[in-house]
């Protein structure tokens, strides 16, 4: 399909315009002999006949068709004659030499489109998707391209244009079939840029930008980094609606549970772990982070004079501990100091190397689902240094960073922000940071077979 073009053991062989034209013309005829005369007529198209011109016709229709079986012939000695056979056709003035093309599916290019579309209207959606694909890979621009005018091409073009139509149609169904809708959708963009006047195109585009509106709900970016197939996502929500992934919660550096609104307030992450994972128990969550703790080594107890209230223990700042919770993991993770006046302080240096020791727990605990973090920083910390938006991209910097020491920390970052965090947080910024991170990534190497 689109410009003639012939290849003969993989290598393009070029061909005069006027041989061009007559390949066109035999291939027009779908394997129908065509007589010298008529191929004269209508790939010469001479504006005057002159008298005893027959015989001199014929020999320009001889010359082309022996340049043809010559091209033919680079793919072995006999191929030409195979491929382009000569007959007799006996007429009022006499015999009559007559040309066919005798070419397998597989030696056409518009045999083999309508033979793959064909299979695929009778497949099932994954096979279908696969012979629809493969078919319009063949498409390379209108067919017939050298005689798209002529009388003779003008029916097996309307009909291979109109297959393309319903291969484009049912390859955006068997996406949609399969719940691909981000293939689907640009199958169906390019159909509506190609038919606008069409308005079941311009339809079948707003039903599939409807479905990929609902399945995203409140994804705000979703960035796939270079190389690696793995996802950043940024969503608006709640932490603890993410029920298909492990949490990140943060906390002091003396992993405090009581959520009494003096140590702990109810409204923090922290409270609302206790609240909604361990139904208020906060004994329960201690006893996790107590068997978490027992291979580090604190920096330093607090005496109960100095510290009359809460947990007086201190550990690192950066300790992460993966606390199981059903089929998933919670990490809890020190990014903050809790002062004896109770007052959490933490410091960029503080949360980037927090960050940099939970990647790593990550990947040996997480059991590679997805990762649910908070906008962490950005609460009672009192972080006051990192804007919003810079705390959003120390998170993503870190994460994408770990990767260059271990490509499976997780298949997705998820990023979960609230309503009011979100207005003060510009997501072009963190978009235009993970591009800068795939342009500095290297190339995802092609896969290999199986």
């Amino acid at each position: 399909m689109g410009p003639v073009r012939l290849d003969v053991n993989g290598a393009p062989v070029r061909l005069t315009p006027l041989t061009a034209r007559l390949l066109a013309r035999l291939v027009a005829a779908d394997g129908e002999a065509v007589t010298a005369r008529r191929l004269y007529a209508d790939v010469w198209q001479p504006t005057v006949e002159l008298p005893h011109q027959d015989l001199r016709n014929r020999n320009e229709v001889q010359k082309r068709i022996l340049e043809l079986r010559r091209a033919f012939d680079r793919a072995g000695p006999g191929h030409g004659a195979r491929i382009v056979r000569t007959d007799r056709l006996p007429t009022a003035r006499g015999a009559e030499s007559t040309y066919r093309l005798d070419l397998s599916d597989d030696e056409l290019d518009s045999t083999e489109f309508t033979r793959l579309v064909g299979d695929a209207l009778r497949a099932a959606p994954a096979s279908a998707v696969r012979l629809l694909t493969d078919a319009l890979r063949l498409w390379r621009g209108r067919p017939l391209t050298e005689v798209r005018d002529e009388e003779f091409a003008r029916a097996p073009a309307l009909r291979l244009t109109q297959l393309r139509e319903t291969a484009l149609r049912e390859l955006i169904a068997g996406h949609t079939a399969l719940g691909r809708y981000e293939l689907a959708l640009p199958v169906a963009e390019q159909t509506a840029r190609e038919r606008p006047d069409d308005p079941e195109a311009a339809a079948v585009l707003a039903r599939l930008n409807a479905r990929l509106r609902e399945r995203h709900g409140d994804e705000l970016l979703r960035h796939t980094l270079r190389g690696l197939r793995v996802d950043v996502v940024v969503v608006r929500g709640d932490l603890f609606d993410q029920e298909d992934a492990n949490l990140v919660v943060g906390f002091s550096d003396t992993f405090d549970t009581s959520t009494d609104d003096i140590v702990i307030s109810r409204e923090s992450v922290q409270g609302q772990l206790v609240d909604r994972l361990f139904a208020g128990r906060h004994r329960l969550l201690d006893d996790h982070l107590r068997r978490g703790l027992r291979d580090v080594t604190p920096l330093a107890t607090e005496s109960v004079r100095a510290k009359p209230r809460g947990r007086r223990t201190r550990y690192p700042v950066g300790t992460a501990v993966p606390v199981p919770v059903g089929k998933r993991r919670v990490f809890a993770l020190a990014y903050s100091r809790l002062g004896n006046d109770l007052r959490a302080r933490s410091a960029p240096a503080d949360l980037r190397r927090s960050l940099e020791h939970l990647w790593p727990s990550v990947a040996l605990h997480g059991l590679f689902r997805p990762v649910a973090i908070p906008l962490i920083g950005a609460g009672l910390s009192r972080l006051v240094e990192l804007d919003h938006t810079q705390l959003l991209t120390l998170i993503v910097e870190t994460f994408t960073e770990s990767l260059r020491q271990d490509p499976a920390v997780c298949p997705e970052l998820r990023i979960v922000v609230r309503d009011e965090e979100l207005q003060r947080t510009d997501l072009s910024a963190v978009e235009a940071f993970l591009r800068g991170a795939d342009e500095r990534r290297p190339a995802l190497p092609p896969a290999g077979p199986g």
